[in-house]
């Protein structure tokens, strides 16, 4: 018998995947490419263990240990979808497949220390370090002998390049350089005059930064940042009347030489100190309004997303010198901010508006308390009226006495009646939906029942809400005007009934569209008002005893005085007289004076949102500032005000790394065109490094211990040798000489040349062996011809003015070109309109407010000299210019030719200048020369 053997080989026990032969060289050669230490798509990193088990942008982690068909890394390599499958150009083999699950599946075992590459650690960056203290910098350049200063540092970094700074500018260079950095105008003759006889530079500084004009030079430089505008932006670009408050805030904090450090706080918590327009900063950038964003909940999300994601960038860019709205889809790719350092940060803004608030100044309180007292005797005169108007008859067709329904006052006086209810019904209106500013129902003792502050409460038959200005608790706030009223969402119709605190004995009715404004043919022409009682509503007062309304023609006559005896005619029309002056005082008072500063309420929970899509939120994040650069950690608790409060604090420590060092640069850039550091807005790792680091941390030390004194800063810097060398070398040249100087030849001097080996080594002059010339601005050289003409309006604050013939909308902005006193005011005066530059000094790279401007490119195009020479601008202060100069001189060619070089170039003319200047000015009269003046670089540049 033959027996038939079966052998059954079992697998003998797999041995754990080896990663480091196994599994990292299937990532080496399918993956490193494009997710490796180069490059790392959509965030995701397979060379580096802490990257790899966090995951990429859009998912993550994409290794679970454990769970391999739960790991996105698998699904990316199996996947049969060619827009998800990984590699994109091939799956990988099956066994290789087969190996990766297997060692996910055993726990995706990733011994430390095996990586072939490291992470670098985003903190160890130069700017997020604390500052140097001077002695460690004094001893780090090797010049512990000497005391730190701006030259000795500035000398030490020259020597280290075979340098050396160049000789002192002129006088007269030096004056006008410093006149435009610190006020933006040029110096006066008499100010030339005045200091060549006696050149003391100090008292030339504390005289320019004392005077109103540094605050409105150096509040531009600050509006660039923060993207100030009077237009709210995006497609609609409507207007926002109230900004100019913010405007005005930063103009006197930099005259008053705010603390920087409060300076800081103001803006964030301002409302807390006493200085409500502060906070404008929080919402200068755009903004679509409520009406502008679709009534679906996604819309209404992304929409206020985008808000906080502008306030969020506002801060980290002005203040911090980072790019912190990068995080907001995915972890910072270059800076420690993680995504939800970002949503932490948003945390802290999350309970902030994008609207108007009423400022609480002293000046705002009493005319408030006028408003009040004229409020109170507002309302005896309107019932004295009440007594000699005639009473309501509704349903009367014949014999009409009353008046004609008028837009901004109608009285209904009724018999008197008892009654909780009254009801105003619009049967008819001329234009629109029907809107109330205020609905008043006053008892037999002369007192408005209907306030909500007195009990009243509300009903309508909807409402077309806009907030801040039409909602219907404007109906009954005691505030008159069409900034706060009512609004019905039905065209032509609506009603409203208040319902009393207590039954009342009530004698008249008093209701208006805008009580504060002269509106006209804007009414309900078709009205009644009803009381409640036992049976229901009964009509007291309707349209049909009032005169007819006629389109076109007007309101009519408040008063009818028909059939009145003369002397109640007088008393009314004394009453109307004075009523007229009341409502002036009321407008004044109640309306009060309102800002864009934003409004503040219960903060927004706050999620990680995947992508930034707020409809994909993740987990709750708390309050926090920067995790690398703070622990400030609150609560979700945590008020909305204690929130800002946090964020203030952290961001003007002295602890702090970047404050000092971003301001202190702005500074500088102001005064030499180009920072210490070149990227200004951007102080992270991908900004530029520091050209003079040591200086850069003691002048920030200097700025802290001076109390964060920002005029400090600027005598630190004007009177440094530095910044008083001349912007070219110079050498003798023969024995006719002369300087070269722009487009008007200048006086008999020194030759310039470049020194050709500094200029070899640093042409830019960045380390500053001469002090680099640049243009002036866009607004520096309007308001200088303006100067120069003598036309400037020194006017400070309030509303801007008008450079087009509409203050918002879409386009087909039309350029102003009456020039009167109101638009001769300064340029950070004028109405901003966002995303329209102005029409000639525009092209001078002047920023539209879109993105923070923190360094203004300088282009040379040939619009610029077109608009400089040819517009109309131009033209008409160029004969103004002349006009001013024989004005002043009288009618000798060559005395005007030598006041218009004064007054537009500081110093007189050569030889060669007069001698080429007189037959043009006897030919074709003076204004051709100072128009000559006004496009000379020697006008348009810094020296």
């Amino acid at each position: 018998m033959r027996f038939l053997a079966l052998f059954i080989t079992l697998p003998a026990f797999a041995a754990p995947v080896d990663f480091v032969r196994e599994v990292r060289s299937i990532f080496e050669k399918h993956c490193y490419e494009c997710h490796g230490e180069k490059k790392q798509k959509s965030g995701f990193r397979l060379d580096v263990k802490a990257a790899a088990f966090k995951g990429g942008d859009n998912h993550g982690p994409d290794i679970v240990p454990g769970k391999a068909s739960e790991s996105p890394l698998l699904h990316f390599l199996t996947s049969d979808d060619e827009d998800e499958v990984m590699p994109p150009k091939g799956k990988l083999a099956a066994a290789e497949i087969e190996t990766l699950t297997r060692w996910i599946d055993e726990g995706a075992n990733w011994p430390d220390g095996v990586d072939l590459a490291k992470v670098e650690d985003k903190r160890d960056h130069w700017a997020f370090k604390p500052l140097k203290v001077a002695s460690a910098l004094a001893e780090s350049m090797r010049l512990k002998p000497q005391p730190l200063s701006i030259d000795a540092i500035i000398d030490a970094k020259l020597a280290e390049h075979g340098l050396t700074r160049s000789p002192a500018a002129e006088p007269i260079a030096w004056l006008r350089r410093v006149t435009f950095d610190l006020t933006g105008l040029p110096p006066t003759p008499e100010e030339v005059e005045a200091f060549l006889k006696k050149p003391d530079h100090a008292s030339t500084v504390d005289r320019l930064l004392a005077s109103p004009r540094y605050g409105e030079r150096w509040a531009q430089h600050w509006l660039d940042v923060v993207r100030y505008a009077d237009t709210h932006g995006f497609e609609v670009n409507t207007e926002r009347p109230h900004a100019w408050p913010y405007r005005d805030y930063v103009i006197r904090s930099f005259n008053a030489d705010t603390p920087y450090d409060r300076f800081i706080k103001e803006q964030i918590v301002g409302d807390s100190m006493g200085v409500d327009e502060a906070t404008g900063f929080l919402v200068t950038a755009s903004v679509l309004l409520p009406g502008q964003i679709g009534k679906d909940a996604p819309s209404i999300r992304l929409a206020r997303q985008d808000s906080l994601d502008e306030m969020v960038t506002n801060i980290g860019q002005t203040f911090l010198g980072l790019s912190v709205g990068c995080a907001r889809c995915h972890d910072h790719k270059f800076d420690p901010i993680s995504a939800k350092d970002y949503y932490a940060m948003q945390a802290l803004v999350a309970g902030v508006e994008y609207a108007d608030r009423e400022l609480r100044t002293p000046e705002a309180l009493a005319r408030k308390k006028e408003a009040a007292t004229a409020r109170q005797r507002d309302a005896l005169i309107t019932q004295r009226l009440t007594q000699l108007s005639p009473m309501a008859r509704p349903g009367q067709k014949e014999g009409v006495q009353r008046p004609t329904v008028r837009a901004t006052m109608n009285i209904d006086r009724i018999a008197p009646v008892r009654t909780k209810r009254v009801r105003f019904t619009i049967r008819e209106t001329n234009s629109l939906e029907p809107c109330i500013d205020e609905l008043e129902v006053f008892n037999t003792a002369g007192v408005n029942v209907a306030l909500a502050s007195a009990g009243a409460k509300l009903k309508t038959s909807g409402d077309k809400i806009s907030r801040n200005r039409h909602e219907p608790a404007f109906i009954h706030d005691g505030r008159y005007g069409n900034e706060r009223s009512w609004m019905s969402n039905e065209k032509g119709k609506g009603w409203v009934e208040i319902e009393f605190a207590r039954e009342e004995e009530i004698s008249q009715i008093a209701w208006s569209r805008d009580r504060l404004e002269k509106l006209v043919d804007r009414v309900a022409l078709d009205y009644a008002i009803e009381i409640g009682h036992d049976k229901g509503w009964l009509l007291v007062a309707d349209a049909s005893d009032r005169r007819p309304h006629q389109l076109g023609l007007g309101a009519g006559p408040e008063f009818v005085f028909e059939g009145l005896p003369e002397t109640e005619a007088k008393e009314i029309r004394g009453l109307l007289n004075e009523r007229g002056s009341l409502l002036a005082k009321m407008k004044a008072g109640e309306q009060g004076q309102l800002a864009f500063a934003g409004t503040f309420r219960e903060p927004d929970d706050i999620h990680l949102l995947n992508r930034g899509d707020p409809e994909q939120p993740k987990e709750s994040v708390v309050p926090a500032v920067l995790s690398a650069l703070g622990d400030v950690k609150l609560t979700n608790a945590t008020p909305e005000l204690k929130r800002r409060q946090a964020l203030a604090d952290w961001i003007a420590s002295p602890q702090n790394p970047l404050t000092a060092r971003v301001m202190v640069n702005r500074i500088w850039q102001g005064h030499f065109g180009t920072g210490l550091v070149a990227t200004p807005g951007d102080f992270g790792r991908m900004g530029m490094k520091p050209t003079h680091p040591e200086l850069l941390d003691w002048l920030a030390g200097e700025f802290i211990r001076s109390g964060w004194s920002v005029k400090h800063l600027h005598r630190l810097i004007v009177l440094s040798e530095t910044y008083g060398q001349a912007s070219q070398t110079m050498r003798q040249g023969g024995n006719e000489t002369g300087r070269q100087g722009g487009s008007i030849t200048l006086s008999p001097g020194l030759i310039v040349s470049l020194s050709s080996t500094a200029n070899t080594i640093d042409a830019e002059s960045k380390y500053l062996w001469r002090f680099p010339s640049r243009r002036i601005e866009a607004e520096t050289l309007r308001d200088s011809m303006l100067a120069v003409s003598g036309k400037l309006n020194f006017t400070m604050y309030g509303r801007g003015f008008d450079l087009f013939d509409k203050r918002g909308g879409l386009s087909g902005f039309k350029p102003v070109e009456t020039f009167r006193p109101e638009n001769q005011r300064r340029m950070i005066y004028a109405h901003k309109v966002r995303r329209e530059p102005e029409t000639v000094f525009g092209a001078f790279d002047c920023p539209d407010a879109g993105q923070s401007t923190a360094l203004r490119r300088a282009s040379t195009t040939p619009i610029q000299a077109l608009n400089l020479f040819n517009s109309r601008f131009t033209l008409e202060h160029a004969n103004a210019f002349a006009e001013r100069v024989r004005r002043e001189v009288g009618a000798d060619d060559a005395a005007q030719i030598r006041r218009a070089y004064e007054l537009a170039l500081c110093r007189k003319p050569n030889a060669a200048e007069l001698h080429d200047a007189l037959p043009l000015v006897k030919q074709h009269g003076a204004a051709v020369l100072c128009r000559a003046l006004f496009n000379s670089n020697e006008f348009l540049f810094i020296p």
